[in-house]
């Protein structure tokens, strides 16, 4: 099967993108189908040699150290371009919208040189000009925007809520696309549910195949650094409650020799930067970010415990891949986490999301207790090696692929 890969950004090592299209095309390639990922800035990195890249480019206006740089003249090449640009000027966020406007103008020309055309989670309309060219078009929907636009908006400051909901405009596009695409593909029954209420799609529609993870790379080590506490999330959006994790881990450290290890990029001068001055933990709070496959599988297996507080997910890639690392969780009760990591108690405890309270006390039991951990990350490693693999989630897209194409 010819398959085009659509990704608006792909980046690699931050959130759920790139991964997921480092390691879809990965298996997709190993089942013998032909590959051809199209993205956005940022690029994705380590692609499988098999799989070919073309390069999508934007004016890149949120990217780093300079965004939302005021681009040449001469950068602005056509009416996309343009829109893209006027977009971002007026608090809008474009690019699901202008990349798949800008893949569409390709694929018309190489209309005949592919079966399908899967879409990872841009849901731009141009999707819809693919389709009518007569190329059957699939999307992932890892989990309805809409969510995290109701935490984001009652986060922000009284002045800055039209902003937020201003910038999140393009979830009502994502709504109409989706509404118009017969195969969706998503990570959980509870983002299913979810994307069926929040963007008004059928249930026929939605097929859920969870995420995977390389039990090879992710897996546990001998020795693991005392008290040492891991949470891999986006600090500084509401929605991931690492502000909750941090209170907790300044009330656990009064008692315990804490090693708190925040995968994350940190805004300077943001939020989480200043809740962990103000919270005096700067001294156990270390923070990292880019961090490669095998630097990140090494720290997750160095850690005690992970941390997943957040307040919604779709699925939980970091998640997956703590269990893979015997590295016992504690996860809010909330979104598809309880989905992925099973009942509370099985491999993980799981709190009520933003209770503080509860969450210090079962963070504190579990470094406590050597035996609970290691029950714990037993059946969690268990758990990843009989439910997740990429080599299954590629199989079961591909079923998808084949009822587009029908």
């Amino acid at each position: 099967m010819r398959i085009a890969l659509l990704s608006y950004r792909s980046k690699t090592h931050c959130g759920g993108q790139g991964v997921y299209v480092r390691h879809l095309s990965r298996g997709l390639v190993e089942l013998g189908h032909d590959v051809e990922v199209f993205s956005g800035q940022p690029y994705p990195e380590g692609l499988d040699p098999r799989v070919r890249l073309t390069k999508v480019p934007s004016l890149d206006l949120y990217r780093e150290p300079d965004p939302f740089r005021v681009p040449r003249p001469s950068e602005i090449r056509d009416r996309i371009d343009l829109l893209e640009l006027l977009a971002t000027w007026t608090a809008a966020f474009p690019e699901p919208r202008t990349f798949t406007m800008r893949v569409a103008r390709l694929l018309a020309a190489r209309r005949d040189e592919f079966d399908v055309v899967h879409d990872n989670q841009s849901l731009g309309t141009g999707l819809l000009d693919i389709a009518a060219s007569g190329l059957p078009v699939v999307a992932t929907v890892h989990h309805p925007i809409t969510r995290d636009k109701v935490v984001d908006v009652a986060a922000a400051r009284w002045w800055r809520k039209p902003l937020v909901r201003r910038w999140y405009g393009f979830a009502e596009m994502q709504k109409q696309v989706a509404r118009q695409i017969p195969e969706l593909l998503t990570v959980s029954s509870s983002s299913a549910t979810d994307i069926a209420d929040d963007f008004g799609v059928a249930p026929g529609q939605l097929h859920v195949v969870p995420l995977g993870v390389d039990t090879e790379l992710f897996t546990p080590a001998p020795d693991r650094v005392s008290g040492r506490i891991i949470a891999i999330a986006s600090a500084d959006v509401p929605l991931k409650g690492i502000s909750h994790l941090l209170h907790a881990v300044a009330r656990l450290r009064v008692e315990r020799n804490l090693d708190v290890q925040l995968v994350s990029k940190l805004e300077p001068n943001g939020p989480t930067e200043k809740l962990i001055a103000e919270l005096g933990i700067s001294d156990i709070v270390t923070t990292s970010s880019g961090l490669s496959d095998s630097e990140l599988a090494e720290l997750l297996a160095s850690a005690e415990v992970a941390c997943i507080p957040s307040l919604y997910e779709g699925f939980s890639l970091p998640a997956v891949e703590a269990m893979a690392s015997g590295t016992p969780i504690v996860a809010s009760r909330a979104g598809a986490l309880p989905e992925v990591v099973g009942p509370d108690g099985e491999c993980a405890r799981l709190v009520k999301p933003a209770d503080v309270d509860e969450l210090t006390a079962v963070l504190g039991q579990l470094l406590d207790s050597p035996l609970e951990r290691h029950r714990l990350g037993a059946a969690g490693r268990r758990r990843a090696l009989e439910v997740f693999s990429w080599e299954s989630v590629a199989a079961q897209t591909v079923s998808v692929y084949k009822r587009a194409i029908c």
